[in-house]
């Protein structure tokens, strides 16, 4: 017999960073299998939507949030990632630090692990945003002190009016329902 493992079990925090690589090309399934391929850990947000399938009937099934974003994690210092990325035969580009530069923007390990728990497909009360419509959003940084969240960090933001906390990384925020009364400013920790 086997034991189901949740979700929150299978995201694990080894200190490495990652990459946010851009696709210019509808095949995600394949790209990602590239990665692994390459003894690369990848992660794509996906999210439960419901689809009429073949009797009429709707069928509840896990897609990708965005179809152009894959997050890879970063390799060991024996494996060459820029290399990986120039011998693809997909049309890929990785995030940069500035519009000018050369060098790939790292996410740090803990905010991908927040990212993470985050992006847990079984949470309802979750809303994705573009990079743009994150920044846009104005709210302060808080730290999650009670409930499911507990240890978190973000910023509390209003939407619809309901409470969020807003996480962003290069390429897609995530926002999470969660009560004001749980979260406290970050100067006061």
């Amino acid at each position: 017999m086997t034991k189901a493992t949740s979700y929150t079990d299978e995201v694990i925090d080894d200190g490495a960073p990652w990459y946010a690589v851009k696709l210019f090309t509808l095949k995600l399934e394949e790209v990602r299998t590239y990665f692994t391929n390459h003894n690369l850990e990848c992660f794509v947000p996906e999210q439960y939507v419901d689809i009429e399938g073949r009797d009429g009937k709707p069928h509840t099934v896990l897609r990708p949030v965005v179809r152009n974003l894959i997050f890879v994690k970063k390799p060991g210092e024996d494996i060459s990632f820029q290399k990986i990325v120039q011998e693809a035969n997909y049309k890929i580009s990785v995030v940069k630090k500035a519009k000018d530069s050369q060098e790939y923007a790292l996410i740090p390990h803990d905010q991908m692990y927040e990212f993470r728990l985050m992006c847990n497909p079984e949470i309802t009360m979750r809303k994705f945003l573009s990079s743009d419509e994150a920044q846009m959003k104005a709210g302060d940084e808080v730290l999650v002190k009670f409930g499911p969240l507990k240890g978190m960090t973000g910023r509390l933001v209003r939407s619809s009016k309901k409470y969020y906390l807003l996480k962003e990384i290069p390429g897609i925020g995530v926002m999470l329902k969660v009560s004001r009364w749980c979260c406290v400013p970050m100067e006061e920790k």
